[in-house]
């Protein structure tokens, strides 16, 4: 009879410990599932798993040397963005300079009103050296002022990134 009881109490105890792991794993998935019905998809779609965050990437481009690329896929928040067209974002990725991101082929653009807002970008991660004609372009775009513009005098060695495709929070 006790090894019966016994018997029977484990097998209760391992069915509760797995139903307390199904439930946490569907509260996860409707987690997820919220978070992705949130963005906005521009350009190629892309797998939001291995997802890096925007320290991990500052880390990688730390290692770079000019000519370096990486295929990567990371999450970040917009720093500023052309007020032109959408045609290029910088990303905060921590330690490093902001992420200068322009978009594969000039295929897609952002909205011009997602500064501040969280992205998720997949595509190609490389440095590579900014002449200053095209740094004063970028200010321009920016709205900086002609001052500003006028005060770049030398190329700059940048942090840049061709996305496929990207992701805005809604």
């Amino acid at each position: 009879m006790r090894k019966i009881f016994t018997t029977a109490v484990l097998a209760l105890a391992l069915v509760a410990c797995k139903q307390e792991t199904a439930t946490k794993t569907v509260a996860e998935t409707e987690s997820n599932e919220v978070e992705l019905t949130k963005m906005k998809l521009y350009g190629e779609d892309f797998k939001n798993q291995a997802m890096l965050t925007s320290f991990e990437l500052g880390d990688i481009y730390s290692n770079l040397k000019a000519g370096d690329t990486i295929n990567v896929s990371f999450k970040s928040s917009v720093e500023e963005v052309c007020q032109e067209k959408g045609c290029w974002m910088q990303v905060d990725v921590g330690a490093v300079d902001p992420v200068m991101i322009k978009f594969k082929d000039y295929a897609f653009f952002v909205p011009k009103d997602i500064k501040d807002k969280s992205v998720m970008v997949h595509g190609v991660a490389y440095v590579s050296e900014t002449p200053v004609e095209e740094q004063q372009h970028y200010a321009k775009d920016a709205g900086k002022s002609q001052e500003e513009i006028d005060a770049i005098k030398t190329p700059k060695r940048s942090f840049s990134f061709l996305a496929s495709g990207v992701k805005v929070a809604q």
